[in-house]
């Protein structure tokens, strides 16, 4: 293939991305938050800390480094999950001042819950796609990971 058609392609597909993916995850996000609030009265902000403490984060530092947002506010958010049977708290037994925050089996439920309502949402736009188009799609999306995660 010529420079100048490969070249040509390159910035079609970035474009089709500017064009596709941030306006599909922003949908999903709106979605996945939506359910969280609407379905399981949590906010935005209690849903994403109950994610990053199952992703692994265990401290209220990791937390507020994750999030890009202070100790204190994050403590407070914590707090309120903690009251609502969410998360658990546990005094760590070499530091006493570290803290480990765990998801309880009541919080973990709930964000599985969430996301397995989200993946029917997904689905049943998925559907309307016919096996052709899936297996474009998800080859399209394999490629994507592939080039991005370098």
């Amino acid at each position: 293939m010529e420079k100048t058609t490969t070249n040509e392609l390159v910035r079609q597909a970035i474009d089709r991305f500017w064009e596709s993916v941030p306006s599909s995850w922003s949908t999903v996000r709106f979605n996945l938050r939506s359910i969280a609030s609407e379905h399981f009265d949590i906010s935005v902000e209690q849903f994403s800390i109950l994610r990053h403490i199952r992703k692994g984060s265990k401290s209220i530092s990791e937390l507020a480094e994750a999030k890009q947002i202070s100790r204190p506010a994050i403590s407070q958010a914590v707090d309120l999950l903690v009251d609502r049977g969410f998360i658990s708290r546990t005094q760590s037994t070499q530091d006493r001042r570290w803290v480990d925050l765990e998801l309880t089996q009541t919080g973990n439920d709930m964000l599985t819950a969430i996301f397995d309502r989200n993946s029917e949402w997904m689905e049943s736009r998925l559907d309307a796609l016919s096996p052709d188009e899936l297996a474009r799609l998800i080859s399209g999306l394999e490629v994507l990971k592939k080039v991005l995660d370098n």
